[in-house]
């Protein structure tokens, strides 16, 4: 009777959720790594409209969008291989002003598909409050 008492309270704690198992911590290199699978994915797939968090290499930097509202755009290598474009709200945050070829760049924002490998925005806060709040990492500077 005695060894049956304490299996019962585990197998009800089991059963009740009264004991959860911890989760497993990342690794932040695998963390980018599956973050740049899903990007992968979403290309694939033609997903658009989705929260993603990556890094990547600035592959070239292209001219900023002065039409409308102004965009800092860049291409970024991710360790997928897939190529994306950021289009970063230059007039809701600041501009990284010392970007170069080569550089990593972490990014957390919205992915839209296109034939090209993609688009990530919302870098950046949303005044309004109605969007998830983004933002770019550069040269340990937070851009949002």
């Amino acid at each position: 009777m005695k060894k049956i008492i304490p299996l019962l309270i585990v197998l009800s704690a089991l059963i009740f959720g009264n004991i959860s198992q911890a989760e497993p911590v990342q690794n932040p290199e695998l963390l980018a790594q599956n973050n740049s699978d899903v990007l992968a994915q979403a290309f694939a797939d033609g997903t658009s409209n989705i929260q993603v968090e990556g890094k990547g290499t600035v592959l070239k930097l292209l001219k900023d969008d002065l039409q409308g509202r102004k965009h800092q755009k860049f291409l970024l290598k991710l360790a997928s291989g897939l190529t994306v474009l950021i289009a970063h709200n230059i007039d809701l945050s600041a501009r990284i002003e010392n970007l170069n070829v080569g550089d990593e760049v972490a990014f957390y924002g919205e992915y839209e598909w296109n034939n090209k490998g993609g688009v990530i925005h919302w870098t950046h806060h949303d005044p309004r409050g109605q969007h998830i709040n983004g933002w770019l990492k550069h040269q340990g500077k937070t851009y949002q």
